[in-house]
């Protein structure tokens, strides 16, 4: 894509400009995909449980993952629970970051809080209770463009639109075989 000029909020929307026309030309061009190939280690001497490589446009990134103790794992790396509030948060800031770009609101200051209350006891075999009990957000935002009722409409705005949010608030079909 070519460069831009027009940045707000760390969000290049010529970039996005250009994203727009393409899919009003042809909307598959907004459809992606996410692979990614990962392995568990058995070796029980390995740092990590399990690691994998994921591609993006400028290149390669290893992530490796580690359970929690409690979970029979070292605690030496982040865990999946982690990994995916992790996900969700920046995600979610994206999400808030281009909207409030998009509509002309140039933020001072962005920040999220993020809490995942989780419950393993059905992932444990010990009751049936669900497995995530609560995802919050604290949005901290600062503009001298935008009024307070403004900030909170592009909050609701990124609730309804973040892919992440909408993983994990709508049943998605999730399909798992053995190769």
């Amino acid at each position: 894509m070519k460069a831009s000029t027009s940045v707000v909020n760390n969000v290049n929307l010529g970039w996005v400009a250009e994203t727009v026309e393409k899919a009003k030309e042809d909307p598959t061009t907004l459809h992606k995909r996410v692979r990614l190939h990962g392995e568990w280690a058995l070796d029980t001497a390995s740092a990590f449980q399990f690691k994998t490589d994921v591609e993006y446009e400028e290149g390669t990134q290893r992530i490796e993952i580690d359970s929690p103790s409690f979970l029979g794992g070292k605690g030496s790396r982040l865990g999946p629970t982690n990994y995916c509030v992790v996900g969700m948060a920046s995600c979610f800031a994206l999400t808030f970051a281009i909207l409030a770009a998009r509509q002309g609101v140039r933020l001072s200051k962005l920040a999220i809080d993020a809490e995942c209350n989780l419950n393993f006891g059905k992932y444990l075999d010990v009751n049936e209770e669900p497995v995530v009990e609560e995802v919050r957000f604290r949005v901290t935002a600062e503009s001298s463009d935008a009024t307070r009722e403004k900030l909170s409409e592009l909050i609701r705005m990124a609730e309804e639109r973040c892919p992440a949010v909408y993983m994990l608030v709508h049943s998605i079909r999730v399909q798992a075989e053995l190769a």
